[in-house]
C-alpha cells in the first residue's frame, strides 16, 4: 500500500466514522425514517450524473432488480437502523457495533456460500461476537421510561447483519458491474425504498439549519464521496486490505463525539471495542500470524 493509498484510507475512516456524529445531529429533529431516506436520495443525486459522465448508465437497467436488492441490504435498511440507534447511544458506540460488519460478513458466507472458516477465523468470529456480547450487556436497557438503549443495540446489530448478507449477495449477482454504478444503483433503489415511509414520517417541524447541513453532509460526504474512495480502494489495494478501514472508524467516531457533542469514553467500551477487533483482524486474517516451523 502507498503513501497516498493510506492517506486515502484514512480519510475515508475520519468521513465514516464523522457520519456517527452527522447522524446524531440531525436524527432527533428529522425522525430515523426520514433522515435515512434524504442520506440516500441525496448521495443518489451526487453520484448519478457522475455515472451518466462515464457513460456507465445503462448498468442500471441491467441489473435493476440485483442492484434493488442490494440496496436495500446495503443502505435502505442499515442506514435507517443506524439512524435510530443514533437517537440513544453515543456516536463512538454505534461505531463500534459497526466494526462487527466483517464478522457478520464471514458468518453469512459460511452459512450461504460455504465459505468454511478456518480454525483461526472461527477463534476470530467467537472473541468478536463476546465483544458484542459484553458492549451489549453493558449498554443494553429495555426498561420502560429508560432511554431505548437496547432496541439501538439490536438495531446497530441488525444493520451490521444487512451488510454481512449485501456482501455475499453483491459477490454473487453484482460481480463485474461497474463499482460507481453499484454505489449509485443502490443508493437510487434505497432512495425509492424510502420514499413511501419518509413521506408518512416526515417531521411535523421543520428541521432547524444545523440539522439540514449535518445531514447534507451525511448525503454528499460521507456516502457520496466515501463511496468513490472506498471502490477506488478496492481497485488500487484489493477488498482484503481495505476492509482494514473498519478498525480506524471507531477511533474517528469516538473523537469527533468527544470533539463536538462531549460524549464520554468508558472503560467497557475501549475493552468492548479492543476485543471485537481482536476477533474481526483473526476473522478477516489482517492479523498476522506465525506459520509452523517460521
Amino acid at each position: 500500500m502507498t503513501r497516498p493509498d493510506l492517506l486515502n484510507m484514512l480519510l475515508l475512516a475520519a468521513i465514516w466514522g464523522a457520519s456517527f456524529l452527522f447522524m446524531r445531529l440531525s436524527a432527533a429533529e428529522f425522525g430515523p425514517v426520514a433522515l435515512a431516506a434524504v442520506r440516500v436520495a441525496g448521495a443518489s443525486l451526487f453520484l448519478l450524473p457522475l455515472l451518466v459522465s462515464r457513460g456507465q448508465a445503462g448498468a442500471l437497467r441491467t441489473h435493476a432488480r440485483h442492484l434493488a436488492i442490494a440496496g436495500v441490504l446495503t443502505s435502505g435498511l442499515p442506514f435507517l437502523c443506524f439512524s435510530y440507534a443514533a437517537l440513544s447511544i453515543t456516536a463512538g458506540l454505534s461505531s463500534i457495533f459497526n466494526a462487527t460488519t466483517p464478522l457478520f460478513g464471514a458468518v453469512v458466507a459460511w452459512v450461504w456460500l460455504k465459505d468454511r472458516p478456518t480454525r483461526w477465523r472461527a477463534a476470530g468470529l467467537a472473541i468478536g461476537f463476546l465483544g458484542v456480547l459484553w458492549l451489549a450487556w453493558d449498554k443494553a436497557s429495555f426498561k420502560p421510561g429508560v432511554a431505548d438503549t437496547g432496541w439501538a443495540v439490536l438495531a446497530c446489530l441488525a444493520a451490521t447483519f444487512c451488510y454481512g448478507v449485501s456482501a455475499s449477495y453483491t459477490k454473487r449477482h453484482l460481480a463485474g458491474v461497474p463499482p460507481l454504478a453499484v454505489a449509485a444503483g443502490t443508493q437510487t433503489a434505497s432512495a425509492l425504498f424510502l420514499l413511501g415511509p419518509a413521506m408518512i414520517w416526515w417531521p411535523a417541524t421543520l428541521p432547524s439549519a444545523k440539522a439540514w447541513a449535518a445531514t447534507v453532509a451525511l448525503a454528499v460526504l460521507c456516502t457520496g464521496v466515501a463511496y468513490i474512495l472506498y471502490f477506488r480502494l478496492i481497485a488500487r489495494v484489493g477488498p482484503a486490505n481495505t476492509i482494514a478501514v473498519t478498525f480506524l472508524i471507531p477511533a474517528f467516531a469516538v473523537v469527533w463525539g468527544w470533539l463536538f457533542l462531549g460524549e464520554a469514553v468508558t472503560g467497557a467500551m475501549v475493552v468492548g471495542s479492543v476485543v471485537i477487533l481482536l476477533g474481526t483482524a483473526l476473522t478477516t486474517g489482517l492479523l498476522p500470524r506465525r506459520r509452523p516451523g517460521g
